[in-house]
């Protein structure tokens, strides 16, 4: 058993299972690589659409406002099937599930590409939505039995990581490949990157047999009968909608408020998708130190960036290294919501991994649509910043609220809210 007090993300462990990895292989960089291409593929997928709106919008005979509708086809699908999936595959092992949820979402993206009209593509994308919360809570988990649990965070960065290099290399190439052979080989793309994945999958990592002792019914009790879980979500939910807010009007920040042309908004695209990369990387390295107070420490400076945006975004070029903060932050709280609703899931690992990705999509509707309605009342592109300062300040008292019922449920063996390392 653990000696001294238990403390806020604390796991009941032996010395010998702190040092020994649950599954054993002797390629666990291999694996992990083969993880992260799938958070690559997903993320270049998830985004492409946005580069290639107007292309999908014309070859389906409808406006771009109405072309919209497939983004939040997909994100919708995203929040729908995450409780499903994880509920009815609870007890699969967990390699025959990450293969079977790619073979799916390239099925669903060959369906989009072939899609005769506007209504079978927005059914398409809402499917093609359905795997993608559950393959990253999967792999996250299988991620991390393949490491020391001290490596953990790091672990499971690397496989968030390439959703982070997706939107620096993947999506701009899938949006170049769409303007210049059209919007249905977008799609096909992303229908090859996901066979891949599988069979890369199926290659390199080791079988990982699920939990043979629960059920979905069992999961879903156990989850979501935990206030822990409901504050941690909400934390995302809420709290990463700041990032959003200003993330879905950076266009037009840039040319409206910067002064700056049409043709400087890629670099500050870049800015962002970098600043993604190197969030998802010093993500791993604070969870060595502490899930709960990385947490707290990228929500936190997630109010200052913000309200630095605001600030920085009538002088022009002077935005850009704020931008790439924005994301930075914004991966921090990523990465570490995952293993804070890994660590307060209890028994339902299956929930707990994925459901951060239902949070994070509701997280991007939110923060989007809150951002258009300050812009339509009338207070300018400056506006979203301000209102995401505050939503990221509400993710900071939530986060706290969650530890002071910690606190409040523990009173006898707490005596502070530093994790272990590992935690």
């Amino acid at each position: 058993m653990t000696s001294g007090p238990l403390r806020l993300g604390d796991h009941v462990t032996s010395a010998a299972t702190l040092e020994q990895p649950a599954v054993a292989t002797a390629r666990p960089a291999l694996a992990i690589l083969a993880l992260a291409v799938g958070g690559f593929t997903i993320g270049t997928t998830e985004f492409m659409t946005m580069g290639v709106l107007p292309e999908i919008a014309d070859g389906v005979d409808v406006s771009v406002p109405t072309a919209g509708h497939i983004i939040s086809a997909y994100a919708l699908g995203v929040v729908v099937g995450v409780p499903i999936l994880a509920f009815f595959g609870a007890a699969l092992p967990r390699r025959a599930m990450l293969v079977g949820l790619m073979v799916a979402y390239g099925a669903f993206n060959l369906l989009s590409a072939v899609a005769p009209g506007f209504h079978v593509l927005t059914t398409a994308r809402f499917l093609d939505g359905l795997p993608h919360g559950a393959y990253f809570g999967v792999a996250s988990l299988v991620a991390a039995s393949l490491v020391a649990p001290a490596r953990r965070g790091r672990a499971v960065a690397s496989v968030m990581l390439g959703l982070s290099v997706a939107n620096v290399v993947g999506v701009p190439l899938a949006t170049f490949l769409g303007q210049q052979v059209g919007w249905r080989a977008t799609y096909l793309l992303a229908a090859v990157l996901a066979l891949l994945t599988a069979a890369l999958v199926l290659a390199a990592v080791p079988s990982v047999p699920g939990d043979a002792e629960t059920s979905g019914r069992k999961e879903a009790r156990e989850f979501f009968g935990s206030r822990q879980v409901w504050l941690t979500m909400a934390a995302g939910a809420i709290g990463f909608g700041g990032m959003f807010a200003v993330y879905s009007y950076i266009a037009k920040t840039v040319t409206v408020v910067g002064g700056l042309e049409r043709g400087t908004v890629p670099v500050f695209v870049l800015a962002l998708g970098l600043g993604m990369v190197v969030g998802t990387w010093v993500a791993g390295e604070l969870a060595a130190w502490s899930v709960f107070r990385s947490l707290l420490l990228s929500s936190g400076f997630g109010v200052l960036v913000l309200l630095a945006y605001f600030v920085a975004a009538p002088g022009g070029w002077t935005l850009l290294p704020v931008a790439f903060l924005v994301t930075a932050t914004g991966s921090v709280l990523v990465v570490n919501l995952q293993l804070r609703l890994m660590d307060v899931a209890g028994g339902a690992v299956t929930l707990g991994a994925a459901m951060n990705h239902a949070a994070l999509n509701i997280a991007n509707a939110l923060g989007a649509w809150l951002g258009g309605l300050v812009i339509a009342a009338g207070w300018g592109y400056r506006a979203p910043a301000v209102l995401g300062a505050g939503l990221s300040a509400l993710g900071v008292a939530i986060l706290l609220w969650s530890a002071l019922a910690h606190r409040r449920a523990r009173p006898a063996v707490d005596t502070g809210y530093a994790d272990r390392p590992e935690s």
